[in-house]
């Protein structure tokens, strides 16, 4: 058997990689190991790994590396416990493969270490553009350690191409996003409500706001911006889920509790899990924020995206989203915006950009392919564009 590392490290990951595990548990030649790390076991971020034993999923092992503090010293401190941990954990497994997804700062050091160990990486979706945070760099860095590659869309593969990536590793498969879209099993809006204990009697937005790590502005004002938008619309509801663990993250957690705590018409969650989290969408009047779910999950519902400032700068995007910058008056607009008849059926009408729904078996067929038929040489090849 080939034993397949899978690393999830906080919930909007895992809530990506959940069909791609459940489905490789099937396949009889795979011995798939989960490992957890990250805010994944922080109760401030909600001691999520409780939603994948919840899935009957098991986890291999869980690796402790946050500090409890979220500055530019205590993330590069992170990575270095995440080397020294899955170091460890390399060394005593022996794995034959890690899949990893996205362009996490963790995910970079779990990379390193696979790396020093020889192990081959599988990495999902690499060759996007966000120039508003570091995401773009460290996404980067992770292709270029990484052997076979999935992308959501042809141009992403291109980039990854262009970073000397050899074309015949490179596969444009789709967003697993809209897959879980057609898979999950959704509430019904009553359902809904009594799962979050919130009534959604009046039109409400969700809304997630991460730290945008490489805009000079300040993430805390940025955000205040957003709530100063929001107490303009009296007559809506505001259901928002947390920031991530990046660097300001834990500020706008606390201006967010302070917030729903002073307003009836707004609830704040560490993490709503897949389920509450689509099915809110689904119900949902818009999207608010600068979360990438906006740009691929919203569209599928018809919905509405507000995406406010740069952090999804040069993401592809559909007709749903209205872009605009983290000012109080700009995002009052784009909200007005939403609200238009006009606009709403313009996002009814969209098409999703970024694929199919079909990609979780396409990118297991390929595992399988190299994997079961040795076709991993870590020797990479630089391939140069010029030659097309």
């Amino acid at each position: 058997m080939k034993k397949i590392c899978i690393l999830t490290a906080t919930r909007a990951e895992y809530g990506l990689l959940k069909q791609i595990i459940l489905k490789l548990r099937n396949v009889s030649e795979f011995d798939v190991r989960v490992v957890v790390t990250g805010t994944h076991l922080s109760p401030e971020f909600g001691l999520t790994y409780r939603e994948i034993l919840k899935d009957g999923i098991l986890i291999d092992e869980k690796i402790e590396i946050l500090l409890s503090s979220d500055t530019p010293t205590a993330i590069s401190k992170a990575m270095g416990l995440a080397m020294i941990g899955f170091a460890e954990y390399f060394a005593r497994i022996d794995p034959d493969m890690l899949l990893v997804l996205g362009d996490r700062y963790e995910t970079l050091a779990v990379c390193c270490a696979a790396m020093n160990q020889r192990i081959p990486i599988t990495h999902l979706y690499g060759g996007d553009t966000t120039e508003g945070s570091m995401d773009e760099s460290i996404r980067h860095a992770i292709t270029k350690l990484s052997y076979l590659h999935f992308t959501n869309t042809e141009s992403s593969r291109n980039r990854v191409i262009q970073l000397g990536e050899e074309p015949n590793r490179v596969f444009s498969v789709g967003e697993i996003g809209i897959e879980n879209v057609s898979k999950e099993k959704l509430m019904s809006k009553t359902e809904l409500e009594t799962a979050i204990s919130f009534k959604l009697d009046k039109p409400y937005a969700m809304i997630t706001f991460h730290p945008a790590t490489l805009e000079n502005a300040d993430s805390a004002k940025q955000f205040q911006n957003l709530l100063d938008a929001c107490e303009k619309y009296k007559n809506m509801k505001f259901v928002f889920t947390k920031a991530n663990a990046d660097t300001n993250g834990r500020v706008i957690n606390q201006l967010l509790e302070q917030y729903a705590n002073q307003h009836d018409n707004a609830i704040a969650f560490d993490s709503l899990g897949m389920t509450r989290y689509l099915s809110a969408i689904k119900y949902c009047e818009m999207v608010i924020g600068n979360s990438s779910s906006g740009l691929v999950e919203a569209p599928c519902f018809g919905v509405p995206t507000i995406n406010i400032g740069d952090r999804q700068k040069g993401r592809l995007q559909g007709d749903n989203v209205i872009n605009c910058k983290p000012l109080v008056n700009e995002i009052e607009g784009a909200i007005a915006l939403a609200l238009t008849e006009e606009f709403k059926r313009k996002a009814r009408d969209t098409s999703n950009p970024y694929g199919d729904g079909n990609t979780s078996d396409k990118i297991i067929n390929k595992l399988k392919e190299f994997l079961l038929e040795g076709k991993i040489d870590l020797k990479k090849k630089f391939f140069d564009c010029e030659v097309i």
